[in-house]
């Protein structure tokens, strides 16, 4: 139990000393100066004698159940309902041959990633997400969803070699606002973790992101990998088992290099955030901050019920003041 309106038991300090100051000034009874006391034997007071010193305690205790009434004690009433502003966010998840390099510590870039999203999926709560995957070409894994589950199976079947090879970035993105554009939701967000540059499609990811902005979306992206460069594998050998590279028609090894000045621009022009990933930790950390980024736009409102109790006090307190009243004017009444 608490109470709504805590300020008003200061008045409880008042009633108390009030009640103490009228029976000291009025509680010495009168007396007659006599030499002897056999014949004025005093008898016990009578009940209307009693009933009428006991008034100054009835006033009391009726101005006491009145001033916690209207501090209003209120009772909880089991569980707390928990309203929160649900976010929209599609984790948009590169897919092509590179992201089978082997540059982290516990594996692959698309199996390191696919954990770390893991984590991220379990840890939400309240918000739908979606999952795009794109290598060549692009498309929805899973559409928006608050059943956490499912997203999570179809994220574990995302393997290289699913989809046509190649880094479609701005078809990425156009799919994710394909999702997102219908969505109501205050907050809108896209995820979008690549390690290469756009070499497929007929949207550039800059277009993208311009559409982006105009229908508020934001977009978080996430770079895995390094400018220079990295060869791209192409399996592994039977023979030796050390991992093959792809060549080129001219004969040159192929190289996936990451494209963070147009992921940054991306990310600015829909006015998110451009990371680079350089280990595990990093990547975790990265989808770790870009929730506490949202989150703190919005405040979470709990509304918690509560049963009134000021009534069980109210009446009884105005019914002892009515009583103490009525008998101070009739029975009870004072005469000079």
């Amino acid at each position: 139990m608490h109470f709504a309106a805590p300020w008003f038991l200061l008045g409880l300090p008042v009633v108390g000393v009030s009640f103490w100051w009228r029976r000291r000034a009025h509680g010495a009874p009168a007396s007659v100066r006599h030499s002897d006391l056999t014949g004025t034997r005093l008898e016990q007071p009578g009940l209307r004698v009693r009933a009428f010193r006991s008034l100054p305690v009835v006033r009391a205790v009726a101005l006491g159940l009145l001033v916690i009434a209207l501090a209003r004690p209120q009772q909880e009433r089991g569980l707390a309902h928990i309203e929160t502003e649900g976010i929209d966010i599609v984790l948009v998840l590169d897919a092509s041959g590179s992201m089978s390099t082997r540059d982290f510590d516990t594996g692959d870039r698309l199996t390191v990633a696919k954990s770390v999203v893991d984590k991220f999926v379990r840890g939400l709560h309240n918000d739908r997400v979606g999952l795009v995957v794109f290598a060549g070409r692009a498309f929805t894994q899973c559409p928006l969803t608050l059943d956490y589950g499912i997203l999570l199976g179809l994220l574990d079947q995302i393997h290289q070699n699913m989809i046509e090879d190649g880094t479609a970035i701005g078809m990425a993105i156009s799919a994710a606002l394909n999702r997102l554009r219908q969505s109501d939701s205050k907050s809108r967000i896209m995820v979008l973790l690549t390690d290469g540059e756009n070499n497929r499609g007929e949207i550039d990811p800059v277009s993208a992101a311009r559409a982006a902005e105009a229908l508020g979306v934001r977009i978080y992206a996430v770079g895995v990998g390094n400018p220079q460069g990295t060869p791209v594998p192409a399996g592994r050998s039977w023979a030796t088992g050390r991992t093959q590279y792809a060549y080129g028609p001219d004969g040159k090894l192929l190289l996936s290099r990451l494209d963070e000045k147009t992921l940054q621009e991306v990310a600015r022009l829909s006015g998110g955030r451009y990371f680079n990933a350089s280990d595990e930790h990093t990547l975790q950390n990265i989808y770790d901050s870009i929730w506490k980024l949202e989150k703190s736009q919005f405040e979470v409102k709990a509304y918690q019920r509560f049963s009134e109790l000021f009534g069980y006090l109210l009446w009884p307190g105005l019914g002892l003041l009515l009583l103490e009243t009525v008998l101070s004017a009739t029975w009870l009444r004072k005469m000079p």
